[in-house]
């Protein structure tokens, strides 16, 4: 059976995050003209702008017309469609000065377009290893954290040159106590940005995973439906939802709402956290499917013969998780951080963070290109970075979830 019948926005809204409407319609209504003020006539950088929540984010602000759109991204196939679907969408505003680039933001080529333009006033910076599947090998985690710690910092002298009003770069709900690379870099990354709190407003949003966001395991449930290929996902993991336009959202808000080295959250309570079998059982029943479980991947595979066939029981192998990184919940704030859950009534909002010391930010820098410059491991990247986050508890099982389908 095809997917195209399946309206994805209705069955997000439905059996993912279980909600009509935006968690944050209120925030935006009861903030509407400070919104507006903040961004109407204003030029806007948006970094990695073509990705899931970038392109939310761009959606979110375009309707309070700012005057200038610049989107830079390495994908340049999602740019395209960006920018098709900003331009055939009914009633979107999209400014005259409107350039999507596909250059990387750490490139020569991207600091000439920058120091021409004179800089920006709102910049937001959505470039990042956002999947746990990121950390393989050495390899794979240098890039991680070149992109989403060491490359931060050379963006961040950039803008010291050319101050934005709003500087904004995304967290991540998995850098409250980190169990994998990809979430404390995210945490680093949080140190990093307020660093600079000197020099220009800074915010963060940590928040849950985006419901079929690119690259995402429900995503990834619609490609192998669609191939008539098994479906696999852990049956003990739990996480928090978001919609794809609430991720935009809620980034909007935290750039232009939030103060000086603030991180925003979404107020999402445990009985709403999902887990990924359950949303395949959800879809397949939406697609008029009957789930058939079975004990094992290869398993599931052997009985794809039956649904090419027609049958309509759809084979699955659900099994709990082993794989390195993955812990079995999610958090925003840490016994250790304050948060104000009284400013906004979706929001609540990690106030009271002191300034990192840039002495030892230099160190782990320091650390880590040294270490990368020569034939390194695994093993010393995370010795680097319990080094620097004592609380960062890796959790290591030798698996990978590459080696699932």
């Amino acid at each position: 059976m095809s997917t195209g019948s399946l309206n994805i926005n209705s069955f997000i809204s439905e059996h993912v995050i279980k909600r009509k409407t935006s968690l944050f319609v209120c925030d935006i209504e009861n903030n509407y003209d400070v919104i507006k003020n903040k961004i109407e006539g204003k030029s806007v950088l948006v970094i990695g702008g073509a990705g899931s929540i970038g392109s939310s984010f761009i959606k979110s602000i375009l309707p309070f017309k700012p005057a200038t759109l610049v989107v830079a991204d390495v994908n340049e196939n999602a740019l395209a469609e960006l920018t098709r679907d900003l331009r055939s969408t009914k009633g979107m505003f999209v400014p005259d000065d409107y350039i999507p680039y596909p250059i990387d933001y750490a490139s020569p080529v991207f600091i000439k377009m920058f120091i021409k333009r004179g800089g920006f006033d709102i910049v937001a910076n959505f470039s990042a290893h956002k999947h746990v599947r990121s950390e393989k090998d050495i390899y794979s985690i240098e890039a991680l954290l070149r992109n989403n710690v060491l490359n931060a910092k050379f963006l961040l002298d950039l803008l010291s040159q050319y101050p934005p009003e709003e500087y904004f770069c995304v967290s991540t709900d998995k850098a409250a106590n980190p169990v994998n690379i990809m979430g404390a870099s995210k945490r680093i990354m949080e140190d990093v940005i307020f660093s600079y709190s000197d020099k220009f407003p800074v915010k963060t949003a940590r928040f849950a995973n985006v419901a079929f966001s690119n690259g995402s395991l429900p995503a990834g449930f619609l490609e192998r439906i669609s191939k008539l290929q098994p479906l696999s996902a852990p049956s003990d993991v739990k996480r928090f939802f978001v919609s794809p336009e609430e991720s935009g959202q809620i980034c909007m808000l935290a750039c232009v709402l939030g103060e000086n080295r603030n991180i925003f959250f979404p107020k999402l309570e445990e009985a709403q956290m999902m887990t990924f079998d359950d949303i395949a059982r959800d879809l397949l029943k939406e697609l008029g499917y009957e789930v058939l479980e079975c004990d094992s991947d290869a398993e599931a595979l052997e009985k794809t013969d039956e649904l090419k066939n027609g049958s309509k029981k759809y084979p699955v192998h659900f099994s709990v998780s082993d794989t390195s990184g993955e812990k079995s919940f999610e958090e925003f704030v840490t016994e250790n951080e304050e948060a104000d859950m009284e400013r906004f009534q979706a929001l609540g909002v990690i106030v009271d963070k002191s300034v990192p010391d840039k002495g030892c930010i230099d160190k782990l820098f320091d650390e880590l290109n040294e270490a990368f410059s020569t034939e390194t491991n695994k093993e010393k990247i995370v010795e680097i970075l319990k080094d620097y986050l004592p609380n960062f508890e890796h959790i290591e099982t030798g698996r990978s979830l590459d080696g699932k389908m």
